[in-house]
């Protein structure tokens, strides 16, 4: 969700943390050496203190946010993060992630008071949905996020936001956002006097900054840029932190050309080589971090456009095994695939090597990591590559080529198309004012 009233929240952490230390040693100071309240040494409590009962940590406009609901999301957020977080960072997450709930609760607040409700149906298709992409049936994803130290409820309540604050913006924000016919043929005549130029796939996450929480904002954008390069998801922290509407899409902004950026993105994205995460970048009215996912020449055929059906093969070896205890069976693996005989071998290569084996008929060459790109391009039919992977991670893969759809001349975007790209802009433009409103506007006591 929304990384709002984050640098606000923690602009106020140091002076509260200094006034809780300073309240406690003013109490040591006062406590003479006897006993002032004569308490006896046997005593039966009266009452029950039950540890389950969650304890108000904000009240949003008369929803309550507890200790339980942040501990729950900042699951969430770990569970994508594969490092071990310090203390520290940890509370600065929490900070986040209550900003993050307050944000939500708002939009959820502004849906029904429109008299748009989710339906607990479709809240239930798309969690199934998302346990899908983990390969897991729903009562396993139950499971699972239990194990990050998140819950089922607490991922419903994310997609009940997101889903609200979309249909939201659906009635209240995209009708009164026009792009006129003559912007349109200005874009696609830029474009075709453009053929050639590079044209790049990009995400983003942006942080708020209103004046005088710029440093804040910037060192917790720091922060999430370190997260993200020691192995974080982007789409995740995307999900997670982004104030812009494309967090619902993990923050992917699709294909564009620099000239389509504000220009400080545009110079840094330019720069930027592909798989990359660039450093935080001062926009109008906040930060912006820029992931570089692919880039492309514009109206030109890639070879990395063509489409492959293929059969990964994988065998399983010891991970805890030194790197000569594992050579072996990792060169007998090799050998084998030398003597593949064709898509229609595979299964019996599988069989006696011990392996498994997964298709994939729809997979473009670029949706392939780096590495593998160029081998892929330069493999007939029926040829296998090379076993890749490390003894480390326990398993070890090659990919056969059973098929292949050479990319077809390229086209230019319909006008249908860049019309919608346009409009996503900037209904994304509005959407951010509208939850600075709400924000604005809100009864917010926090406990």
């Amino acid at each position: 969700m929304a990384a709002a009233m984050m640098a606000m929240l923690m602009a106020g952490a140091t002076p509260l943390v200094m006034s809780a230390v300073q309240a406690q040693a003013q109490d040591q100071a006062d406590v003479p050496d006897n006993d002032p309240l004569n308490l006896p040494e046997n005593i039966a409590l009266l009452g029950h203190n039950d540890p389950s009962v969650r304890k108000a940590t904000a009240i949003v406009n008369g929803t309550i946010i507890t200790d339980t609901d942040v501990d729950q999301r900042l699951g969430l957020v770990l569970a994508a993060s594969p490092q071990t977080i310090s203390t520290e960072e940890r509370q600065r997450l929490r900070l986040q992630v209550l900003s993050n709930l307050i944000d939500e609760a708002l939009e959820i607040q502004e849906a029904a008071a429109n008299k748009i409700t989710i339906d607990k149906a479709e809240i239930e298709q798309t969690y199934r949905r998302v346990g899908g992409q983990f390969k897991k049936s729903p009562a396993d994803f139950g499971v699972f996020l239990k194990e990050k130290g998140s819950s089922e409820a607490s991922m419903k309540r994310q997609i009940e936001g997101e889903v609200a604050w979309r249909r939201l913006l659906g009635r209240q924000v995209e009708p009164f956002v026009s792009v006129s016919d003559e912007e349109v043929k200005q874009v696609i005549d830029r474009l075709k006097n453009s053929k050639g130029a590079a044209e790049y796939h990009v995400g983003e996450i942006y942080l708020q900054a209103p004046i005088g929480t710029e440093a804040q904002v910037r060192a917790n954008a720091d922060r999430i840029v370190q997260q993200i390069r020691q192995g974080g998801s982007f789409v995740a922290y995307a999900h997670e932190y982004s104030e812009a509407s494309t967090k619902a899409v993990g923050g992917d902004l699709g294909w564009v050309r620099a000239e389509q950026l504000p220009d400080s993105l545009a110079a840094a994205v330019e720069q930027m080589p592909t798989s990359s995460v660039s450093d935080p970048i001062g926009v109008p009215g906040g930060i912006s971090i820029i992931a570089l996912i692919d880039k492309r020449q514009v109206l030109t055929v890639d070879p990395r456009d063509t489409v492959l059906a293929l059969k990964q093969v994988s065998i399983h070896v010891d991970p805890n095994a030194s790197k000569e205890q594992a050579q072996p069976k990792v060169t007998a693996f090799g050998d084998a695939l030398k003597q593949l005989k064709g898509c229609g071998d595979v299964a019996a290569l599988a069989a006696k090597v011990g392996g498994e084996v997964i298709d994939n008929d729809n997979l473009r060459v670029r949706e392939l990591p780096p590495q593998l790109q160029e081998v892929m391009l330069n493999l007939r039919v029926g040829e296998a590559t090379p076993p890749f992977g490390s003894s480390q991670d326990g398993i070890i893969r090659a990919l056969v080529v059973c098929g292949r759809d050479e990319p077809q001349d390229a086209t230019l975007p319909t006008f249908e198309q860049v019309q919608s790209q346009m409009e996503e802009q900037r209904v994304n433009l509005r959407a951010r004012r509208y939850l600075r409103d709400l924000r604005r506007d809100a009864v917010i006591d926090y406990r």
